[in-house]
C-alpha cells in the first residue's frame, strides 16, 4: 500500500498547547491556567440576536465574503477605533475565525520558496500555515530585554532577497507584549525599504491595558502593503462562534476570497447575525471584561513580584510570560513537575517557539478565585525548588 500522507504534513508537529490539558482533564482537583479562552459568557444581547435569527429561519448561506450588514458595521468600528479605512465590499471578508484568515492570506500570497518572517514566541499557527502554503518560515527570536517587542534592527537582520511577508502578532500571544506607535513606525520604514508585505494579527486589539493599541495598517503607505486580521473570539468572548475577518487591498482580498469560496463557502450565518450586534452595541460589555482582565493582570504581577519570579509587565492580551530559568529546568520540565506535584497546568514557553525557552505562558482568562488558588500552589512549588538548591 502506498504512503497515504503528504511529506509536508508529516513534518509538522501537533500543537504543543494541548499536551498538558489532556492530562488535566483526567486529574482530580487540577487547575488549568493554559487555555487562551475567555471565561466570560458571550454577552446576552449577542446570544439573544443569534436565537432571534434562528427563530426567523436565517439558516441559509450568506454571500461568500459575508453579510454586507456585518461588514459595514466592522468598517465603522475599525475607522472609529483605529483610524482604518476599508471598503466593506472590495477590501473585507468574513472568515471562520482569525485562524482561517491567516491561512488563506498566506496561501493567496506565497509562492514556493518565499520567506515569511515570523517573530517568536507567537501564536502556533503562523509557522505551519506558512509551510502548508509552500513558503519558508524564518523565525525572528524576540528578547525579554526588549519586552518581547520586534525592533527594526532585529527585522533587518533576518531579511533576505526572498523575504516577502512579515507577520506582526501584537498584542502578542503568549507574551502579552504590545507594539507602540513609535515601534510600528520604525518597522514600517523597514517594510517599505525592503518591499515587504505585512500580515498583522490584531485579535487582541481590544485587550490592552494602560496603553493604546495602534495598527500598522493605519500608518502612511502601509494599508496597501498590509493584510489586517481580527475577529470576535477574544474581545466578545465568542470563541465557539468561529468568526473573524480580514481586510486587505482589493487585489489580495479577491484571491483570498477565491480560496475561501472553494474551501469554506461562508462563515456561520447565525454567528454573523449575532456579530452585527456585538460590534454595534457591545462596547460596554467589552470594557467591563477588559477591566476584569486588568484586575487579574495586576494581581498576578503583584504575586509574581512577591515570590521573586521575574516577569515583565504585559500590556495586552490575557497572558503572563514569567521567566523560570533560575531553576535550571527547561520550560517543559518545569511545567511537567508543576502539574504532577501541585496539579496546576501551564504551557511551556517552547510551545510558541524555541525562543520561549525559560518561560511559561499563564493565562488570566480565569476567575480571580481560581487564579489565587493556582498562584498559591505555584508559590509553594517555587519555594520547594529554591530549597532544593
Amino acid at each position: 500500500m502506498r504512503e497515504p500522507l503528504s511529506k509536508t504534513i508529516q513534518t509538522i508537529q501537533p500543537s504543543g498547547i494541548r499536551k498538558f490539558f489532556d492530562i488535566v482533564s483526567e486529574m482530580e482537583d487540577a487547575i488549568s491556567l493554559g487555555v487562551g479562552e475567555p471565561d466570560f459568557d458571550t454577552p446576552w444581547r449577542i446570544r439573544d440576536e443569534a436565537i432571534y435569527s434562528l427563530e426567523q429561519g436565517r439558516t441559509f448561506y450568506t454571500s461568500n465574503a459575508g453579510l454586507k450588514e456585518l461588514k459595514v458595521e466592522i468598517t465603522k468600528y475599525l475607522e472609529s477605533r483605529f483610524g482604518l479605512d476599508y471598503d466593506p465590499i472590495n477590501e473585507m471578508m468574513v472568515t471562520v475565525g482569525g485562524s482561517e484568515a491567516i491561512d488563506v492570506a498566506l496561501r493567496a500570497m506565497l509562492d514556493p520558496g518565499d520567506e515569511v518572517l515570523i517573530p517568536q514566541p507567537s501564536y502556533v499557527s503562523y509557522l505551519p500555515c506558512t509551510i502548508l502554503a509552500g513558503g519558508t518560515p524564518v523565525v525572528i527570536p524576540l528578547k525579554a530585554e526588549n519586552e518581547f517587542r520586534l525592533t527594526a534592527d532585529e527585522l533587518r537582520e533576518y531579511i533576505t532577497d526572498k523575504s516577502k511577508i512579515l507577520v506582526l502578532p501584537f498584542p502578542n500571544n503568549p507574551t502579552g507584549a504590545i507594539m507602540e506607535r513609535t515601534d510600528l513606525e520604525a518597522i514600517a520604514e523597514v517594510v517599505k525599504e525592503n518591499d515587504l508585505f505585512v500580515l498583522t494579527d490584531e485579535i487582541y486589539a481590544e485587550l490592552t491595558y494602560d496603553r493604546d493599541h495602534y495598527s500598522i495598517a493605519a500608518l502612511p503607505g502601509m494599508k496597501e502593503r498590509t493584510v489586517y486580521i481580527n475577529g470576535f473570539s477574544k474581545a466578545y468572548a465568542m470563541t465557539g462562534w468561529r468568526l473573524g475577518y480580514a481586510c486587505a487591498p482589493e487585489r489580495i482580498l479577491k484571491q483570498m476570497l477565491k480560496i475561501h469560496q472553494f474551501a469554506i463557502m461562508c462563515a456561520p450565518t447565525t454567528s454573523q447575525y449575532a456579530a452585527v450586534v456585538a460590534v454595534r452595541d457591545c462596547d460596554d460589555e467589552v470594557a467591563a471584561m477588559r477591566e476584569e482582565y486588568n484586575e487579574r493582570r495586576r494581581y498576578l504581577l503583584h504575586r509574581f513580584r512577591e515570590m521573586g519570579l521575574e516577569c515583565f509587565e504585559p500590556y495586552g492580551a490575557f497572558y503572563m510570560f514569567p521567566c523560570i530559568s533560575e531553576f535550571g529546568l527547561t520550560s517543559d520540565e518545569f511545567a511537567t513537575r508543576l502539574l504532577e506535584s501541585k496539579k496546576v497546568a501551564v504551557v511551556p514557553g517552547t510551545a510558541f517557539g524555541d525562543s520561549g525557552e525559560g518561560h511559561l505562558r499563564i493565562s488570566y482568562a480565569y476567575s480571580l478565585e481560581d487564579l489565587k488558588e493556582a498562584v498559591d500552589r505555584i508559590e509553594e512549588f517555587v519555594t520547594e525548588l529554591r530549597n532544593e538548591k
